[in-house]
């Protein structure tokens, strides 16, 4: 930034601070908001390539809308049959997984650490685990059995997911409207260096948001694939869970390679079963970091991954769920804006004036 332009008025610190006081008190309600605008951020750029081809805006906005239900539906009605029946093959090997660390796990560590794990008996409540694993067999039954003592919390969750399509939609329909009248109220006399910052933010955040999910994607398809080629029972499951997880840098292998470990020792009770499960998160890994985040996603957020980390763990402790949707929009913004303050300081006085009294 070539500009020295500081922004120290103090109706910007009250405003930082007023809007900050809302988003923490009305966080529940600005959840299917914040989802909504995130869909339409994402899908801005589809939209903007489809008016590039004649498409109206509105007309645009419907087929990147029909595209992405009709993907969505198609993954329900396939991936829903599937998971419901891992589910139940794990509920059934609970017992024996139960049995296991308490008989052989539990007095390893025991003899190995030193550490008197007595008081963790599984026994005592491996029927609690074990019915409550079967219960969740029937886990449609379950959820709406729950959500539906509360008439009024059944009606608020059917609003929250309603609205965030609805929300999508017209913010995605008047993007570039909005975004607009966003800059008409940029103060005259900052608009060049806050258009430039926050033309930075959407170049980082952007590449980023989208990189990720398509990282995400990737390493879920990745781990499936390979753990179904070997005959895990429960590779889509695992291989989901993975690919959601790794949103955390280094989670969703820490997930998947102890979910997969546990799974394989149990079903094939042999070493090399065990084994592969290890070459198929190695090779992951190997192409998460050689190939799919250098090419997908590359150093475009500027965060290293502790700050990803605890970005989104102090979101969802300040925010809830509302909090892990901006944590990393937010971090991302944070380190475009602390750059550019950094470079205001290194540029000032303060750091470049000679001191009065030289050797």
């Amino acid at each position: 930034m070539s500009t020295t332009e500081t922004f120290g008025t103090p109706w910007i610190w009250g405003a930082l601070i007023v809007f900050t006081g809302a988003c923490y008190f009305l966080a529940p309600v600005l959840t299917p908001f914040i989802a909504g605008a995130l869909l339409a951020y994402l899908g801005d750029p589809f939209v903007d390539q489809l008016e590039k081809w004649r498409f109206s805006r509105t007309t645009g906005v419907i087929v990147a809308f029909s595209i992405f239900f009709i993907v969505a539906l198609t993954l329900i009605l396939l991936l829903i049959p599937m998971i419901h029946r891992q589910v139940e093959y794990l509920a059934g090997k609970m017992p024996q997984i139960l049995n296991w660390l308490q008989k052989v796990a539990i007095p390893w560590l025991e003899q190995t650490t030193g550490i008197d794990l007595e008081s963790f008996n599984l026994l005592d409540s491996k029927d609690l685990l074990i019915s409550a694993w079967q219960y969740s067999g029937n886990y449609l039954q379950v959820f709406f059995k729950n959500i539906t003592k509360s008439g009024l919390a059944f009606f608020a969750l059917l609003a929250n997911i309603a609205l965030v399509p609805i929300v999508a939609f017209y913010l995605l329909r008047d993007w570039d409207i909005l975004i607009g009248q966003i800059r008409a109220l940029i103060p005259r006399k900052y608009e060049t260096t806050v258009v430039s910052l926050f033309a930075e933010c959407d170049q980082r955040l952007g590449a980023f948001l989208r990189g990720q999910l398509s990282v995400m994607l990737a390493l879920g398809v990745i781990y499936a694939t390979g753990l179904w080629l070997f005959g895990i029972e429960l590779a889509l499951l695992i291989g989901l869970l993975s690919g959601l997880a790794s949103i955390i840098p280094y989670l969703g292998f820490a997930v998947g390679i102890v979910a997969a470990t546990i799974v394989a020792f149990f079903q094939y009770h042999d070493v090399a079963h065990i084994l592969m499960v290890w070459g198929i998160f190695a090779v992951g890994q190997l192409l998460e970091g050689s190939v799919l985040t250098p090419l997908l996603v590359g150093d475009r957020i500027g965060l290293h991954p502790v700050a990803v980390i605890f970005a989104i763990l102090a979101g969802g402790q300040l925010f809830g769920f509302f909090g892990m949707l901006l944590a990393l929009p937010v971090a991302a913004a944070s380190m475009v804006f602390l750059e550019y303050a950094r470079q205001q300081y290194l540029d000032s006085g303060v750091y470049i004036k000679e001191p009065l009294n030289k050797p």
